[in-house]
């Protein structure tokens, strides 16, 4: 895929973030993996009037390579993924409501639903809090991502990462989704969990599902 190609599938992403409650206003960042760093959203542009020129490419020592804009302040923490997660070429980052809710309690979302294993693990983890747009937030969000496909964000929102950016994009809202569900639960009551035992099974058929071949 061409970086012009990444840049409209970029922009395309950013533009949904306000009209499926992903994210308000100008919150939030999307970022796609390139053979020289990755390209990122530019702060501060209302996704309503961005503009595939206002997509910055950055090597990993954050020096602009194409671009006259400049990057989100969180792109040390887009950049920190991808050098840890060789198989990461997209990361969505959003404020959404339930997510950003409970990543307030700085407590993940634990295996009160099956679906909680999409994203890779028996819970969703929470990483520590720090300061936005810090190195230290970078490393605290690659620690609280392991090698799963999402995390919460202490006091601040949530992180997807995937293959390309559709799937990040979904994954993003399956953390919005599931969010809302452990919510929900939690004023009917509390949850009753599911067991380690079930989470991996899980964990498993997740591995294929939804795959043809």
């Amino acid at each position: 895929m061409t970086n012009n190609t990444l840049r409209k599938e970029i922009v395309a992403i950013a533009r949904r973030f306000n009209s499926t409650g992903l994210s308000f206003g100008r919150s939030g960042n999307v970022s796609a993996r390139t053979t020289r760093g990755f390209l990122i959203t530019a702060t501060g542009i209302t996704y309503a009037d961005m503009k595939t020129s206002d997509i910055v490419e950055m090597d990993h020592t954050g020096r602009t390579l194409v671009g006259m804009r400049k990057p989100s302040s969180e792109w040390h923490m887009h950049s920190a993924i991808y050098k840890k997660r060789r198989d990461v070429n997209a990361v969505v980052h959003v404020h959404s409501p339930y997510a950003t809710g409970v990543a307030c309690t700085r407590k993940p979302v634990p295996a009160f639903h099956y679906m909680v294993t999409v994203l890779g693990g028996a819970s969703i983890p929470c990483a520590q809090y720090a300061s936005f747009g810090t190195i230290k937030l970078a490393r605290n969000a690659v620690t609280a991502l392991g090698n799963l496909h999402a995390c919460l964000l202490a006091n601040h929102g949530q992180i997807a990462v995937a293959e390309d950016l559709a799937t990040a994009f979904r994954y993003a809202g399956e953390v919005e989704t599931l969010a809302r569900m452990y919510c929900i639960s939690l004023m009917a009551g509390g949850p009753v969990l599911l067991d380690d035992a079930e989470m991996q099974v899980n964990i498993e058929k997740f591995k294929t599902y939804g795959k043809q071949c």
